[in-house]
């Protein structure tokens, strides 16, 4: 049996609990800044793009490609401002974080390339990943303002996923909504308490 064909045979399921799993778990570790939470975001991209790409939904398989790229990224820049904050080695900041503006447009404008824009739910697809975007650069930056760029993200999802009949991922969505608006909270607080905006807990 080809890997395809095996593949082929896994319930869509599992590929869509394993990948929520991973996305929730992730958070938690977003919430104390943890560079962990970079391993298990990317590690979420496996069993979404197996689901999609199973799904003939190649839109939404190239996009996981694609924020594999940025969260490469988002994890190296994290070590990069960890080693700064600990033992003060400086890096070429200017490249490192003008770098994830490249990525961010040229993910954009692959997005924008591949898509149809053609009535409303393909421009709500089209606002859902030009949020997401925009939410993924914040997070590397450790911005507290991309947690609520991420609620808008879930909103517009739960609508777009209930149209299309993913009810997990409609579901999906209140969770990742509820732990949004506690990430926000708990970047509140740590920033009221740590003595460099970057800190990352390793």
């Amino acid at each position: 049996m080809t890997l395809g064909g095996l593949l082929s045979d896994v319930p869509q399921w599992v590929y869509d609990t394993s990948g929520s799993v991973c996305v929730v778990v992730s958070l938690v570790h977003l919430f104390e800044k943890r560079v962990t939470y970079w391993h298990w975001s990317n590690a979420s991209l496996i069993p979404y793009f197996l689901l999609f790409a199973g799904t003939r939904q190649y839109m939404l398989a190239g996009l996981q490609v694609s924020y594999l790229i940025f969260g490469i990224h988002g994890w190296w820049l994290w070590k990069l401002e960890a080693r700064r904050d600990r033992h003060g080695t400086r890096f070429a900041e200017g490249f490192w974080y003008n770098l994830g503006w490249v990525l961010t447009l040229a993910i954009f404008a692959y997005t924008a390339a591949i898509t149809e824009l053609v009535g409303v739910w393909a421009w709500l697809q089209f606002a859902i990943t030009s949020l997401a975007l925009i939410a993924n650069w914040g997070t590397t930056r450790k911005w507290r303002w991309s947690w609520f760029v991420w609620m808008a993200v879930n909103v517009a999802s739960a609508i777009y996923f209930a149209r299309q009949g993913f009810w997990a991922q409609f579901a999906l969505q209140f969770v990742l909504f509820a732990m949004s608006v506690q990430g926000a909270r708990a970047w509140r607080r740590k920033s009221s308490t740590s003595t460099s905006p970057h800190a990352v807990v390793i």
